[in-house]
């Protein structure tokens, strides 16, 4: 992909909080939790961007509805690249785990079921998948650092797309409750972040 290979999560979690300060009310703005972010995203910026995380073009929004199978080639293609841009390969693998939790073809797209999440063992095998698509020999312990800084960067997506929620509630007229869809991903931040992040 021809363009710079700077890691762009941390400056968009900046730009949509500010838009979803911008639009929402004081009382959704004190019920998410807004104040608080500038914060949790400067200490998660520092936190995640110790390790030497591998970067690489990220889809950012890979969920089942933009993977299409063609049955007659046996192919995938993937489609809807809006959001896409240069991050820590971690943080795609955290947002196709978190996106696990999705089902958007049901009377209530905006509820999340948590007990969809993948295990560690379903967790491990889907990247070493991944990382053994080029052929060479994948360690456990590769594997290993994958799989946990995924999980730490669950809680970056959690905000993005939280504050996603929020941001599309106010501009968008699809049908879908935004702001129950935003609130669930704070909520698992918040529940998250102790076990995951060493303060």
């Amino acid at each position: 992909m021809p363009c710079p290979k700077n890691v762009v999560l941390w400056d968009r979690l900046r730009d949509w909080l500010g838009k979803a300060k911008g639009l929402c009310s004081p009382e959704d703005r004190k019920e998410f939790k807004l104040d608080d972010c500038e914060k949790e995203i400067a200490m998660l910026e520092e936190e995640l961007s110790r390790n030497s995380s591998m970067i690489g073009f990220c889809h950012n929004d890979l969920q089942y509805g933009n993977m299409m199978f063609d049955e007659r080639t046996r192919s995938i293609t993937i489609i809807d690249y809006e959001y896409s841009s240069y991050n820590p390969i971690a943080y795609d693998f955290a947002n196709h785990f978190c996106e696990m939790a999705a089902d958007y073809h049901t009377e209530t797209p905006h509820v999340l079921d948590y007990s969809k999440y993948p295990g560690p063992e379903e967790r491990h095998r889907f990247i070493h998948s991944y990382l053994s698509s080029t052929g060479h020999q994948v360690s456990n312990s590769e594997v290993k650092q994958l799989a946990d800084d995924a999980e730490r960067y669950t809680l970056p997506n959690h905000l993005f797309w939280g504050l996603w929620g929020i941001i599309s509630g106010y501009v968008n007229s699809i049908e879908f409750d935004y702001k129950e869809y935003a609130a669930q991903r704070f909520n698992q931040y918040w529940l998250r972040k102790s076990d995951l992040i060493s303060s």
